[in-house]
């Protein structure tokens, strides 16, 4: 491009320009930049190649600002990928340190936003191991939590699909899947009284029992979820463009996975039927019929396959804990460690019972003391240390807890299958086209609100 191209003109005065706002400089250059002399470019010397660096993104809806993917590019093949993590942090493990065990709930919910109920639960398994008080949680309420994580587990699979479809321009895809998770939080929403951050389950069991409605309405949305979740198999499963844009792509096989420490439907897309559930079952899941959902290809596409798959065994766990409910507490017996309240779902979704907040003030001053500081206090937690995992939609989640004997915790940490995937991404995109680094991320499923925490 020659100076000749480039021609300088005077900025309208603000005087002249109806549009000008009171701080626009009156004097100013505008640079029109034109032309481009293409034909006396040289090819690069032999060997010599030039490499770009890119921010890409966001393309997943979780990725706005919040999760950087530094590519090093020649040409449209991805030479090198980093990620950029930390612009969500929460400081979540640590402010859980300066709340009781029971009040730590409301923030463990909030880690992996699109799993709230496993993150409950590996927190309050932790804390009621470290009590030595997990065979006597009773039998209602871990049949419920076991009811709730499915439910779970299918609506944070369909956010992965509908994201995952989007990302690769398939919106209907998108479109079926918030449409059957809705049918989930509905649900959610009756049981809880919230769609998402629940802070239900409790140490020692869960916040309220089901409404006089929630297990027919329950036993109702499983064949209509059934139905509808054949929609995205139908549309997607051998269908030669979704397979054009996920077979073969952001391939990570076993060696990797197991170097990587991966779990969850990556390393199961490997072939290794690899699920907590089975191989150190927690909540009776030894007691459930339901198979390990594996493919081989070690691509996007088994993953995909996989989610779709683990939908089915979820709605198979739900009917069989469904049939396995029976009447009774939902809260442990010990009332050193039960929650005193108990909540029943008013018209504003929240709400102490009514019934219950005149039992406590009727009864004597010293119960109603008890009840008092066991909430502002909190229950004590003999001084040790913990490590508890469970299957979440993402893979292996973990809580380390450790107490010092006092009324909060010294320390938790937990080990967020997200935070752990997305080491995957260099295995998975580099010598890849960049294009491919988009249904390779989403394929990993990652919610930042757990790798952030």
């Amino acid at each position: 491009m020659t100076t000749e191209d480039v021609k300088y003109t005077s900025a309208p005065s603000q005087s002249n320009d109806a549009y000008a706002g009171v701080n626009d400089d009156s004097d100013g250059r505008i640079f029109n930049v034109g032309g481009g002399d293409w034909d006396s470019i040289t090819v690069a010397p032999e060997g010599e190649t030039e490499r770009i660096v890119v921010n890409m993104g966001p393309q997943h809806p979780s990725t706005h600002g919040v999760l950087r993917l530094i590519l090093e590019i020649e040409g449209e093949t991805v030479t090198e990928a980093r990620c950029g993590i930390g612009y969500l942090h929460t400081g979540i493990e640590k402010n859980m340190e300066y709340r009781s065990f029971v009040q730590g709930v409301t923030y463990a919910t909030r880690m992996d936003y699109l799993a709230p109920f496993y993150n409950e639960a590996v927190y309050c398994l932790a804390i009621e191991k470290l009590l030595g008080v997990t065979e006597q949680i009773p039998e209602r309420a871990t049949t419920i939590r076991v009811i709730m994580m499915e439910l779970n587990r299918i609506s944070s699979h369909l956010v992965a699909l509908a994201t995952g479809g989007m990302e690769l321009g398939a919106l209907t895809a998108m479109t079926f899947g918030f449409r059957e998770r809705e049918l989930v939080l509905e649900l959610f929403e009756l049981i809880t009284g919230l769609r998402m951050n629940n802070a239900y389950i409790r140490p020692g069991g869960v916040a309220t029992d089901f409404p006089a409605d929630g297990v027919q309405q329950i036993r109702d949305t499983i064949p209509l979820l059934r139905t509808r979740l054949k929609d995205t198999a139908n549309l997607l499963i051998d269908n030669n463009i979704w397979m054009g844009r996920t077979s073969g792509i952001g391939y990570l096989d076993l060696t990797g996975c197991m170097a990587l420490g991966i779990s969850g439907p990556i390393l199961r897309a490997t072939g290794f039927p690899h699920d907590l559930r089975k191989s150190q079952p927690y909540c009776g899941y030894e007691n459930y019929e339901f198979d390990v959902v594996t493919a081989d290809t070690n691509d996007a596409y088994g993953r995909f396959l996989i989610r779709i798959g683990e939908m089915e065994q979820s709605l198979r766990i739900v009917e069989q804990a469904l049939d396995r409910l029976q009447p009774g507490p939902v809260m442990i017996a010990d009332k050193k460690i039960a929650w005193p309240s108990q909540l029943s779902v008013g018209s504003d979704g929240q709400g102490n019972s009514l019934e219950h907040i005149r039992e406590i003030m009727s009864e004597s001053m010293e119960a109603l003391i008890h009840h008092f500081k066991l909430v502002t206090e909190g229950f004590r937690v003999p001084a040790g240390q913990v490590y508890t995992a469970i299957e979440s939609p993402r893979g292996e989640l973990g809580c380390h807890l450790v107490s010092s004997g006092g009324t909060r915790p010294y320390r938790v940490h937990f080990r967020d299958p997200s935070f752990t995937n997305l080491q995957s991404v260099a295995a998975m995109c580099e010598g890849g086209q960049i294009a491919d680094v988009i249904a390779a991320v989403a394929s990993i499923d990652p919610v930042m609100g757990g790798v952030d925490r």
